[in-house]
């Protein structure tokens, strides 16, 4: 079964499933700049649009457009940013 998830007042909206390497989800994103915790270690696909995302520690910003994953240790919270409406298919460790 599928769970669905909204987060800044709607801004942000998933569908978690299981897959056989383990749970994910596919979900957008509305233009805006969101900050993300991580419980386990997750990897991000972006489907369409761009996150441009800072990791704890770094001072730069990076951009991922279609087709560009990123990993995200567990434990951590992340900044996201998003110009255009943006997909994006995330991957959990189990």
């Amino acid at each position: 079964m599928f769970k669905h998830n909204q987060y800044f007042d709607g801004s942000v909206s998933s569908l978690g499933f299981e897959t056989p390497e383990g749970p994910a989800t596919v979900g957008v994103m509305a233009p805006g700049a969101y900050t993300f915790g991580t419980s386990t270690r997750e990897v991000m696909t972006v489907i369409t649009g761009t996150l441009t995302i800072q990791q704890p520690g770094e001072t730069e910003w990076t951009a991922y457009g279609p087709g560009e994953s990123f990993e995200v240790p567990g434990g951590i919270t992340f900044g996201v940013r998003v110009e255009t409406n943006t997909a994006y298919l995330c991957r959990y460790d189990a």
